[in-house]
């Protein structure tokens, strides 16, 4: 029955004896009447406090409430994110970088990340060869992945194939021997350090099998983690690595109000070990209003060209064809954010890399042009709270430029760059103790009879 609307069910059901609604006709028709009666309630007490916070916040996602403890990074609406207090681009400055790069190594800002100081070379070459020994995946893994359907989207293969790293979670183990409380962020701390090091082989696998022949070079032990992701995933240009070394950078972590840093806090909050919170964290990445969009954006970019039926990219083109799209009831993909009111600064570094490194590509071209326009025009649509663009207007295009024309793997990638983040404040969450989350829920009735008890006589 699913799909079914109600009336196409009822008819199909006019030949049975009973007429008593089925659950999901009697469930439809609660439908409107409990939308009508939140309708009510957050016109009347929506601004008012409701324990922490408002009855409109409550319903609308917990958006803004100040409830998390998040010590790796933080996100302010006009500046963007710090990483530890470092912008994007002090992190470009002072991390450290490959010989001759000149964007940050992925490894320095895990470093960074768990410790709020800025590693020395030293540490990261290190910590690089720290990891490059933890890298290699148990064979039967590695058959695991190559088994898995190709037709099985790359990001749910992504969260699978953590899963079944999570046989050989140290953390896990101590756990069921009884380790001491004061002892769980070690064993967390060496399952976070492995489950990192062996992504970028587990995604290459995944990017080879789905999408070309299922062959995979072995890994080189004497680079650094992104330069290893790429040669893996069978791309050896230069400008491409240091992309990569970007994007995994600036995709890590984002706060922890979001989904998947959410999820990984709150999965791992009940001891779940590292393996089990990341791929719940990929999870929610894995969804559309998330780490999915970036896919979406840059198919949204390929129709918006050839929607413009082959007329030059001019900004007044690119004006009206934004209009034709918002006219159309559409949304213009990659621009907003629920928590920034500017432009990402995610956005703008990636900007800075195709102005430096990227000349007369058409897409590339067409995002900066859209950037140019699409703001005022979502200004003057009225609609958008936020008319300025975000990481995922732009990664999409890069990737392009450089041969990675499989949108449907991008999410994999930006979940390779996440874990960075998202592991590290679990570990510290660990080594500090924090408890499990369990925040207290309401139901629409017990909400209208506080609001009602707190303003017996109404509230506009």
């Amino acid at each position: 029955m699913v799909g079914r609307n109600v009336s196409q069910h009822f008819i199909v059901r006019r030949g049975m004896a009973s007429m008593e609604p089925t659950l999901k006709e009697a469930f439809a028709a609660k439908i409107p009447v409990w939308q009508d009666e939140i309708k009510s309630i957050k016109k009347q007490y929506g601004d008012k406090v409701l324990g922490t916070c408002t009855v409109e916040q409550a319903y609308g996602g917990m958006r803004s409430v100040k409830s998390m403890v998040y010590e790796t990074s933080l996100l302010d609406p006009v500046e963007g994110i710090r990483f530890r207090g470092l912008t994007i681009p002090e992190c470009q400055e002072r991390l450290p970088k490959a010989k001759g790069g000149d964007e940050p190594l992925p490894e320095a800002l895990l470093w960074l990340l768990m410790t709020g100081e800025v590693p020395t070379d030293a540490q990261v070459q290190g910590l690089i060869a720290d990891m490059n020994q933890r890298a290699p995946l148990p064979d039967w893994i590695e058959k695991t992945i190559l088994d898995f359907p190709k037709d099985l989207h790359p990001m749910t293969q992504f969260s699978m194939a953590i899963l079944a790293c999570q046989k050989e979670s140290q953390f896990a183990a101590a756990y069921q021997k009884g380790v001491k409380k004061t002892e769980y962020w070690g064993y967390c701390f060496e399952d976070m350090l492995t489950c990192i090091a062996r992504l970028p082989r587990i995604a290459a696998l995944i990017y080879r099998n789905v999408f070309f022949d299922g062959k995979v070079l072995p890994m080189e032990n004497a680079s650094d983690m992104s330069e290893n992701f790429c040669k893996m995933l069978g791309y050896n240009d230069p400008q491409f690595i240091e992309l990569m070394r970007l994007y995994l950078t600036i995709h890590s972590d984002h706060e922890g109000g979001n989904v998947s840093a959410h999820t990984c806090h709150l999965v791992g909050s009940a001891l779940s070990d590292p393996y089990l919170s990341l791929s719940a964290s990929m999870n929610g990445l894995a969804g559309p209003l998330h780490g999915l969009a970036n896919q979406e954006v840059l198919r949204f970019i390929k129709d918006f060209k050839a929607d413009m039926g082959g007329k030059p990219a001019t900004p007044e083109a690119v004006k009206e064809q934004c209009w034709k799209v918002l006219n159309s009831g559409r949304v213009i993909p990659g621009y907003g954010h629920a928590v920034l009111r500017k432009t990402d600064p995610r956005f703008t570094c990636q900007a800075e890399f195709a102005k430096k490194h990227i000349k007369d590509d058409e897409l590339v071209k067409l995002v900066q042009t859209i950037y140019e326009v699409a703001p005022g025009v979502l200004t003057e649509h009225g609609k958008t709270k936020n008319p300025w663009p975000n990481v995922d207007a732009h990664s999409g295009v890069l990737l392009v430029h450089y041969g990675m024309k499989e949108e449907s793997f991008y999410t994999v990638m930006f979940g390779v760059g996440r874990a960075i983040g998202v592991l590290p404040m679990l570990t510290i969450s660990r080594a500090l103790g924090f408890s499990l989350e369990r925040p207290k829920s309401l139901t629409t009735e017990s909400i209208k009879k506080t609001m009602e008890v707190m303003y017996p006589h109404g509230h506009t």
